[in-house]
Formats: C-alpha cells, sequence, structure tokens
C-alpha cells in the first residue's frame, strides 16, 4: 500500500504496518489507521495516518530512555486490544528546536498488539508520570520532578 506522508513523501507499506486505533488518537478520533514506520537505527518510529498525511506522531520506546519505566495495563484495555501475549508500547515524543528541551509523554503510552494489528493511548491512573519528562536527561527514577 502506497501512503502519502507531510514529512516523507510517498511510502510503501505492508499491511503488517498498519494499526487499527478503533476509537482514534485523543484529539484525532476519526482517525483510526496507522501505519508504524520504524526509523533506521534509532529507537524511533513514526505513526503515520494512513488518510491523512499531514497527521503523524514522532514514537520512541520508553524503556530506552527510562529503563525503569513501568506500569499495569488494565485487563479492559488488554481485552480491547486482544491483548493475549505479545505487546510493543510507544511513547510520544514532542521535538522542540533546542533538542535538550524535547520530552517524551510517559503519562499516555501508546500500546500496540503486533498480532491482531490494535492499537490504543492509554492515559495511565495513580502514577508518577506526566506528559512532559526530558527525552535526553538520564535518570534512575521518576520522582515527579522532572521534565515538569
Amino acid at each position: 500500500m502506497i501512503i502519502e506522508t507531510y514529512t516523507m513523501g510517498k511510502l510503501e507499506v505492508n499491511e503488517d504496518q498498519i494499526y487499527r486505533f478503533s476509537k482514534g488518537i485523543p484529539g484525532f478520533d476519526e482517525e483510526v489507521d496507522f501505519a508504524l514506520i520504524a526509523m533506521p537505527d534509532a529507537p524511533f518510529w513514526v505513526l503515520q495516518s494512513v488518510q491523512e498525511q499531514g497527521l503523524s506522531f514522532l514514537l520512541g520506546d520508553p524503556f530506552v530512555f527510562y529503563p525503569s519505566y513501568e506500569f499495569e495495563l488494565p485487563d479492559d484495555e488488554a481485552e480491547e486490544l486482544a491483548i493475549e501475549s505479545e505487546v510493543l508500547v510507544r511513547c510520544i515524543i514532542t521535538l522542540k528546536e533546542d533538542v535538550e528541551a524535547s520530552t517524551i509523554n510517559l503519562l499516555a503510552p501508546i500500546v500496540l498488539n503486533p498480532i491482531g494489528l490494535t492499537g490504543k493511548q492509554i492515559v495511565l491512573h495513580r502514577t508518577p508520570y506526566h506528559t512532559k519528562h526530558s527525552l535526553l536527561q538520564e535518570q534512575t527514577a521518576i520522582d515527579g520532578k522532572d521534565g515538569g
């Protein structure tokens, strides 16, 4: 399948790269099909709307930036995504002109089922995480004071 992107032009993607977000992504409820595009030699991906070339998100592997990152996926969310064994967790990254000011959203990870090709952004409750953790600041623990 060929999709059009704003930043990368026309791209050929395989069916196994297309994830269905049945309820969209918060703020973009109408867009339900997204291609997950890996960036070579980097812990980043682009989540690109299949329909809307101007809608994409830069994602990162939160475990690369915050090795102690963890949360419990609620049973109802796992059931909605039909997750049985395999799961991918990615977080939205906001790049700033000053790269050192870039942030990663650990409060609302993108949870993907690579078998069923379903996805959802899940907002975590009762957690020390927030939406703007420093992307480049090394931390040994989340203490609620970083990335403010």
